[in-house]
């Protein structure tokens, strides 16, 4: 047997130093330091960079700029309805016919008694014809019942003729004088049935609508199927009104000629001054509101029947007339560094604007410079909403 006392046994010693060059994941202390050095670097230059991303959203309100005359301030009450021509009619035939000749169209003006229209009149003219010839025959037997009776009267004189002779010429004579009488009147109902297949303008006014074309039937009461009454339609432009409904709790402030301005929904930024000439007496018990039929004091040619409308009743006369500006709240604008400044919303930040501002309008500022007309601006300003910070629209 060998001895075993002799074996070497250095070679079965751990080498301590590559021990500890290992942790249990595998990775270098060097690596650890890396790693962490990384991460704090990034913490570092988020909470430089990014302050605000840890701030909370201020929630904020908005308004709009808009148009606004500064008659608005001194307004009592609005209300809502349509421009109405207090003459209008709806010119039909007096008489039953095909329509032979049609003369307007629409936005025609036309005279009172301009004749528009008319119906196909041969068989009319033809019972005119017929009536006078009438009237000619009987005036005929008119001068020989004269003479026959101024004969019969001599006859009578001289002892030549009888009393019943002269009797039957004279009843003769008037017998032709009543069928005189009543071939005339005849030959007026002709004329008049004649003069019924015109149709003429009742007033000076501007042709609205064409209701009816040339070959259609029409009659007065639109008694067929296929029968049309109203041939066109006609309204006196001088007589637009704005009529508007106003609720029965707010009728105790409208008076009679109080001051108002019209304007158009087809176009806002114009006013027309206007009063209050009547107040309808009675009301709407649907709606619970009372019309109101407020007057121009002045119009132009863009003023158009059934055109919808808004009515500001005003507490006082305006002594001055001053264009409609852009305004915005007071309570948009902010002073910074001496200038004012409004705060619009871009990308979820409010971002501070500069404006000129004008004359105040009661609680609404005329913006000059620097905004246009619907845009939207934070209003009620606080101290938390600065320039940049976070937004939320509430």
């Amino acid at each position: 047997m060998e001895n075993n006392n002799n074996v070497d046994l250095s070679s079965l010693v751990i080498d301590k130093s590559k021990k500890e060059s290992f942790n249990g994941t595998g990775k270098t202390k060097k690596a650890i330091y890396i790693s962490v050095t990384v991460a704090i670097v990034a913490v570092a230059a988020f909470l430089i960079f990014l302050p605000g991303a840890l701030t909370p959203s201020v929630e904020v309100k908005t308004t709009s700029a808009f148009i606004q005359s500064s008659s608005q301030s001194n307004g009592v009450l609005t209300a809502s309805g349509y421009i109405v021509a207090q003459r209008k009619a709806a010119v039909a035939s007096k008489g039953t016919g095909r329509l032979g000749y049609l003369g307007v169209v629409e936005g025609d003006k036309v005279k009172k008694n301009q004749i528009i229209a008319r119906l196909e009149d041969s068989d009319f003219r033809a019972m005119v014809d017929e009536a006078d010839a009438s009237v000619r025959l009987n005036e005929a037997d008119l001068k020989e019942s004269q003479n026959i009776l101024k004969r019969q009267g001599e006859l009578l004189k001289a002892g030549a003729g009888t009393q019943a002779e002269y009797e039957s010429a004279e009843t003769r004579y008037y017998k032709v004088l009543s069928s005189i009488r009543f071939a005339k009147a005849q030959l007026a109902t002709a004329n008049v049935n004649l003069e019924n297949t015109l149709i003429r303008a009742p007033f000076n006014g501007t042709v609205l609508t064409k209701n009816a074309d040339v070959g259609e039937i029409v009659a007065p009461l639109a008694g067929g199927a296929n029968s049309k009454s109203a041939v066109v339609t006609i309204a006196d432009m001088s007589s637009l009104q704005a009529e508007v409904d106003v609720s029965e709790a707010n009728i105790e402030k409208i008076t009679i000629g109080m001051d108002c301005e019209i304007s158009l929904d087809a176009y806002p930024s114009v006013r027309y001054q206007g009063y209050v000439a009547k107040i309808v007496p009675t009301a709407d018990r649907s709606k619970g509101t009372v019309m109101i039929k407020v007057a121009f004091k002045d119009y132009d040619q863009k003023v158009l029947p059934e055109m919808s409308t808004k009515v500001l009743f005003l507490k006082t006369t305006e002594k001055k007339t001053e264009q409609p500006a852009l305004v915005v709240p007071a309570t948009a604008l902010i002073t910074v560094n001496g200038k004012t400044a409004v705060y619009k919303i871009v990308d979820g930040k409010a971002i501070e604007t500069p404006v000129v501002t004008g004359r105040e309008m009661g609680s609404f500022v005329e913006i000059k410079q620097g905004i246009t007309e619907g845009e939207q601006v934070i209003d009620n300003l606080n101290d938390n909403i600065k320039n940049n910070a976070k937004v939320t629209i509430k």
